[in-house]
């Protein structure tokens, strides 16, 4: 058995480290792909998961209080607008997985593997700058945002026992230690090709919450208790001053748009696909599916939603108790909420995990303690490699976000500006700019130009919608109270 499994970690070396040589060495237990690595087998079924996994967050709930911002006239329209740009910039990513040709070309394994094949340069750090800073800023963001969840079962449930005025105070601080501690565990899970089962179970439970939502906003507005709305929005000299309309205009924009972006996990996703039908193309029509759904959720979470609370939504009805009862139906439905988040912190953590343990293999490639795999036996589970800088480095990964978190626990405001800043690049300008590149675009044709006039009002997006993030940030940090709830 030793001899097995020396072998097998022989051959786990080889694929991690020299693709061609694991191919050459033929290991008959196995089959490979053409860049020499185990055999994918991810379909756009298992695409589709991630990418509703990472595009549905519990931020879907909060679409009612954007629309609120926006009035029923912008507010659908614009959502509408970022389903499109982000189906239309993802299919261009999608052909430039493989380089040069989208099809028989050299695969890349991540985003900055695709931009470093395409554009090289500086731009490579750019990308790499805004990707995986974002990446950390979800993970920490998530961590909150669970902790809320489960913060909002507890006092759904003393409300329901002592009344709506009740203060039902509960601390955030052992949630976050809860979920951390289920993450540690999920995050040895090795890499995206393991993860599918982990996004299926977390895209049900998003369509559980969005549907609970949605439902309960329908049965308020038919009991006749929905609230005054309006064509515009907010009203301004009402409900808010001149000032307050234009930042919250500004941050209800830069919600929608960061809420469809998935682009820092759309390559990792698609290294997951098998070979036949041609990547590009089973990517474009998980895609194509993932956006549809998510979309028509969006819209229902957040019309919906406005009808029944009308220019006092909150942002999130479901934590930010918009409802009350059934209490059971509001804690279920916060239940599939954290559910959902332990899945997507996967989804997003994963790039990361890939890139500081590739970096690190290749920066001290003789070191055992980083190259080494351990074969174990794990009950209900079978055979499991196991790494111990693995379990170290993703564990203090988990920790330290975590610690974060509990620090800034208004950290979901600057969550917003990180996505201000990673928008734009990553989900814009990197998928044109890589297309321009691949099809040699001549300079001023009429694809060229409206391409580019796509990026540059994309650009204003970004930067209207970081305004109004530091705007929203400022305002929670004066009113920031240490230990009470972060809702």
């Amino acid at each position: 058995m030793a001899g097995v499994g020396d072998q097998l970690r022989k051959n786990l070396y080889l694929e991690q480290h020299n693709p061609e040589a694991a191919a050459a060495a033929g290991d008959s237990g196995k089959n490979f792909d053409d860049d020499g690595r185990v055999k994918r087998t991810g379909t756009w079924v298992t695409a589709s998961a991630h990418i509703i996994t990472a595009v549905i967050g519990s931020g879907v709930l909060s679409l009612a209080w954007a629309i609120a911002q926006l009035g029923w006239l912008v507010g659908p329209a614009v959502l509408l607008a970022f389903s499109f740009i982000t189906y239309f910039t993802s299919t261009l990513l999608a052909d430039c997985y493989r380089a040069p040709d989208s099809v028989t070309g050299k695969r890349n394994y991540t985003y900055m593997d695709v931009v470093k094949a395409h554009l090289g340069g500086r731009k490579v750090k750019l990308c790499g700058l805004a990707q995986y800073g974002n990446l950390i800023g979800v993970s920490i963001g998530y961590t909150i945002t669970a902790s809320i969840s489960m913060v909002a079962v507890k006092r759904s449930n003393c409300f329901h026992k002592n009344g709506h005025n009740a203060e039902c105070s509960t601390s955030n601080y052992p949630f976050m230690i809860l979920f951390a501690g289920i993450e540690v565990i999920l995050s040895q899970i090795p890499n995206f090709h393991k993860l599918s089962w982990l996004s299926i179970v977390a895209a049900v439970m998003s369509f559980a919450y969005a549907s609970i939502g949605v439902g309960l906003s329908i049965a308020r507005v038919a009991g006749g208790r929905h609230e005054g709305t309006s064509l515009t929005g907010v009203r301004v000299g009402v409900e808010v001053s001149g000032e307050e309309k234009v930042f919250r205009t500004f941050q209800a924009i830069g919600d929608i748009a960061f809420a469809y972006a998935y682009s820092t996990v759309l390559v990792e996703i698609q290294d997951t696909l098998r070979s036949t039908p041609p990547e590009n193309k089973a990517m474009k029509r998980a895609t194509f599916v993932g956006i549809s759904t998510t979309s028509l959720f969006y819209i229902l979470c957040g019309c919906v939603g406005y009808a029944a609370f009308g220019n006092n939504a909150p942002g999130n009805f479901l934590t930010g108790f918009g409802f009350y009862e059934p209490f059971w139906l509001i804690d279920f439905a916060n239940v599939c909420i954290v559910v959902h988040l332990v899945g997507a912190y996967q989804v997003f953590c994963q790039p990361v995990y890939g890139f500081v343990e590739k970096w690190c293999s290749t920066k001290w490639p003789e070191s055992k303690f980083i190259t080494t795999e351990h074969l174990i036996n794990l009950p209900f589970h079978g055979e499991y490699q196991l790494s111990y800088f693995r379990l170290i480095w993703r564990t203090a990964y988990v920790i330290v976000t975590a610690v974060i978190a509990m620090i800034f626990p208004f950290f979901n405001d600057f969550l917003g500006l990180l996505g201000a800043a990673s928008f734009w690049p990553l989900t814009v300008y990197f998928p044109i700019e890589m297309y321009i590149a691949r099809t040699k675009l001549p300079r001023f044709s009429f694809t060229w130009t409206w391409l580019k006039i796509l990026s540059w009002a994309c650009l204003v997006i970004s930067i209207i919608a970081a305004a109004g993030s530091i705007q929203g940030l400022v305002q929670s940090v004066k009113t920031y109270k240490p230990f009470k709830n972060q809702q």
